[in-house]
């Protein structure tokens, strides 16, 4: 007697508890094909296709693997538009894993069509525009995102917003005398870039140390000179030096991402290659120091993909620009969930 597809799903997720996740993935296939709109079978499939979590150094996912779940996880948001977990994991495998900046804006645009009112998409969309420089459309979901009717209803989410808010900040101030184009070749700052490009990027625990610790332990020794000969005096030079730590930290973020700003337009170069699927970097830049150390950051997935696109050889026009979609919320659009013609394809077994 053939198994029906909530039979197969309930094989599905006794081999998950078991343990044998291979076994639940080829029972959550299963389902799917016996029941093509099964959106649970569908998310397992998309998790099951990725390294489980651990509580140690979690092993991430590789590009067969993310391509895999992604293809997965568009099926989800079709069948069930409300499921937000869906729409979070994939936006952290096509932004975070795949570079693709420009899927990961029309992800999170179609999930503001069935929600429009949620915070999260508009703080992801913020975060790619910055990635890319575009900071007029930045100023623009902002504005969205502090409007009445948003709905921010965790503290999690009132700190995010601040925090892109910040990030908006910074960045658009380090940019504001020029904003770095990768795809014009003759940009100024590919120059800063090349006579940079045999030193690393500056750590944040080096900047801290080499930096910020030895202001807070002269202001903690003269402080601990003048009040710290009795127990209150103690207390208070502690809370001094925590407080001049907090501060100097918060007051000095800018200068260590102005020190590391060849470092971050090298980074923006990296996501324009790996959106567009088009080369920009020049030869002599890439396999440098700097480069190595920059690519080093990324998720595997994406190191996998930046090479098949090095290997393509295809030059990025001077004149590209992200396609970045229409902002505003159109009601009643019910073919959101389609994929564009030029979708990275689910890679075979």
């Amino acid at each position: 007697m053939t198994k029906s597809a909530e039979m197969v799903w309930l094989d599905a997720v006794e081999a998950e508890q078991s343990g044998d996740r291979n076994a639940a993935l080829e029972a959550a296939r299963k389902t799917v094909s016996i029941d093509p709109d099964h959106a649970d079978a569908w998310m397992g499939v998309a998790r099951w296709s990725l390294p489980a979590e651990t509580k140690g150094r979690q092993e991430m996912p590789s590009l067969k693997q993310a391509a895999k779940a992604i293809s997965a996880l568009r099926k989800v948001v079709k069948i069930d538009p409300e499921s937000f977990d869906a729409w979070r994991l994939g936006g952290v495998l096509l932004v975070d894993h795949l570079g693709m900046l420009e899927e990961g804006l029309r992800w999170w645009q179609d999930r503001r069509e069935i929600a429009p009112n949620e915070v999260a998409p508009l703080i992801e969309q913020i975060a790619i525009l910055v990635r890319l420089g575009h900071y007029e459309e930045c100023a623009e979901l902002l504005e969205e995102l502090f409007s009445d009717g948003m709905e921010a209803t965790t503290s999690n989410q009132l700190a995010r917003m601040e925090s892109v808010n910040r990030m908006v900040s910074r960045a658009a101030k380090m940019e504001e005398d020029e904003i770095f184009r990768p795809q014009n070749p003759k940009h100024p700052r590919w120059a800063i870039i090349e006579r940079m490009k045999k030193r690393k990027p500056i750590s944040p625990t080096f900047f801290l140390i080499t930096f910020i610790a030895p202001i807070v332990f002269l202001l903690g020794t003269v402080a601990m000179t003048l009040v710290g000969g009795s127990t209150w005096g103690f207390i208070l030079v502690f809370v001094f030096i925590l407080a001049c730590f907090m501060a100097l930290s918060k007051v000095t973020s800018g200068l260590l991402h102005k020190l590391n700003r060849h470092a971050l337009d090298l980074d923006r170069a990296i996501d324009c290659e790996t959106s567009s699927g088009k080369v920009c970097i020049p030869d002599g830049i890439r396999g440098s120091k700097m480069y190595n150390a920059m690519v080093g950051q990324r998720m595997p997935a994406l190191s996998e993909r930046l090479e098949l696109v090095v290997e393509s050889g295809e030059k990025l026009p001077i004149r590209w620009k992200p396609e970045i979609p229409d902002f505003t919320i159109e009601e009643g659009d019910s073919d959101w969930w389609e994929p564009p013609s030029d979708e990275l394809e689910p890679l075979e077994d």
